[in-house]
């Protein structure tokens, strides 16, 4: 069981809420310069298993399941009826089978909603948390991974699936990997990275997240964004198709892309202190209205900590831009590694 490698990680220092092995400044600095791997304990799995599981998901989610192959993965998204999300997924097949990743904090509620709908389907969805262990690594740049993950796996595309020894390896970007680990293999495996690489926890994993732009929905967000707001449209984020027909809130998606103009996007930024996921940003040509929200924070190698944030394309322009109240600390935006022009 996966409960038992989380408690060897407490005993290697590994904080409760996994947050560091203790020393959070150099765990950043050695996710930004060089190899780290970090237990992704804030991150469950469902299980989607049956004949009608492909197509059962392709009519619920925003991106083409039916087109995820054996060696593939998918970013997608789950809309409400409104268009707003209540989760993003990273899916990929185990066999016939399909893993949906998501935040452990939502995964009771969203079985429950995705089960709604099973209806006659020929699909059974359980959590599959405990089957799994979650491991992100990142290579670092100018690091060969080639020793730590394998020749598959370094040679797969973005989105692409490699069978590693006791697992899976999921491409994510340049630089990392998702390591999908069977339960009774993890402990070894974990031991094997550690020999070449440094362990951090998931305030460097989520600053690795958002420096290159990926969203995330926790509890505090849901139903805040349309798929547009959070960049899941682009090629960079890859989270919606506009061909794959419909699904829950479809038709807003497609209105905002083809009739409408996206006036929220989501931005990079730095501040001095933190603040919740959900967090009200506001601008001077809002004045007491909010003009977005925060949507994920992480300390930031280069002290304070930087977030993703969803705000009005006009308000950053204008660069006036404060958190929790119109006089709030102002944001210092910083550049993502994609264009959202």
């Amino acid at each position: 069981m996966t409960q038992e490698w989380i408690s060897s990680l407490s005993s290697q220092g590994l904080a409760t809420d996994g947050s560091s092995f203790g020393a959070v400044a150099d765990e950043l600095i050695a996710a930004r310069d060089g190899a780290v791997a970090a237990p992704l304990i804030d991150q469950g799995l469902i299980r989607a298993s049956g004949a009608d599981a492909a197509v059962f998901l392709h009519n619920l989610l925003t991106n083409d399941i039916k087109g995820i192959t054996p060696d593939g993965a998918r970013f997608a998204g789950f809309c409400t009826p409104k268009g707003r999300l209540l989760a993003l997924f990273l899916i990929w097949r185990e066999g016939e089978d399909f893993l949906l990743m998501l935040p452990r904090e939502i995964l009771p509620p969203m079985l429950k909603k995705l089960s709604m709908y099973v209806l006659r389907s020929k699909v059974k969805l359980s959590d599959a948390t405990e089957e799994r262990a979650l491991i992100g690594f990142s290579a670092g740049a100018g690091v060969s991974p080639a020793p730590t993950l394998g020749d598959s796996a370094v040679a797969s595309p973005r989105f692409g699936v490699a069978a590693i020894d006791g697992g899976q390896a999921i491409r994510l970007d340049d630089t990392r990997w998702l390591l999908a680990l069977d339960a009774g293999a993890v402990g070894s495996r974990w031991q094997g990275l550690m020999s070449s690489t440094k362990s951090v926890g998931l305030a460097a994993w989520h600053w690795l997240d958002i420096s290159v732009g990926q969203p995330s929905v926790v509890a505090a967000t849901q139903e805040a964004f349309v798929p547009q707001m959070l960049n899941m449209e682009l090629p960079a984020v890859a989270g919606v198709s506009f061909s794959k027909g419909c699904y829950p809130g479809q038709e807003i998606v497609a209105r905002t892309q083809y009739l409408g103009k996206v006036k929220r996007r989501t931005f990079r930024a730095s501040l001095a202190n933190p603040v919740p996921p959900g967090t009200s940003v506001y601008a001077p040509e809002t004045g007491a209205q909010h003009c977005g929200a925060i949507v994920s924070v992480a300390p930031s190698p280069t002290d304070g900590f930087e977030c993703l944030v969803c705000v009005q394309i006009g308000a950053v322009e204008v660069g006036e831009v404060r958190v929790g109240a119109p006089d709030g600390e102002r944001l210092e935006f910083l550049p993502l590694p994609y264009s959202i022009a």
